[in-house]
């Protein structure tokens, strides 16, 4: 009686486990199959924030917001990079702390050293580089 508890009991542990790994594959299929006719501004940020990042993120939304309010194949990300939910993506840009990259399937560039040395003085350089980049990911 006791081998046959003992039994089920690794049959259903082993099952959990197998169906957490299944799930764990599917996300990571969904981040490699994303939708390669939007394109994706992803703002990664640690927990912790400087004023310049601050700024970075802030002026990123708004530029966005702003100039592609009616289109739908361009999309604002934000991404606490402590949060493991975003794990996958953080690994697939190769992301250490904060970045501001823009993304269309595999085509992407990283605006971050960019951003950081506009954001606070000269937003309206940011802005435009913001803007441009996308324009080239719309088409």
């Amino acid at each position: 009686m006791n081998k046959s508890l003992l039994v089920l009991f690794l049959a259903v542990f082993f099952v959990a486990c197998g169906s957490k790994t299944e799930n764990k594959q599917a996300e990571n299929q969904t981040i490699a199959t994303a939708d390669v006719s939007l394109v994706d501004i992803y703002y990664f940020h640690g927990k912790q924030r400087c004023k310049t990042c601050i700024a970075v993120g802030d002026l990123a939304k708004k530029t966005i917001e702003e100039t592609y309010s009616g289109n739908d194949k361009v999309k604002f990300i934000e991404i606490d990079t402590s949060n493991k939910q975003f794990e996958d993506l953080v690994n697939k840009y190769e992301v250490s702390w904060n970045a501001l990259i823009i993304a269309k399937g595999e085509n992407s560039v990283d605006i971050t050293e960019q951003a950081f040395a506009n954001a606070v003085n000269n937003p309206d350089v940011l802005s435009d580089l913001i803007k441009e980049e996308v324009n080239k990911r719309i088409n």
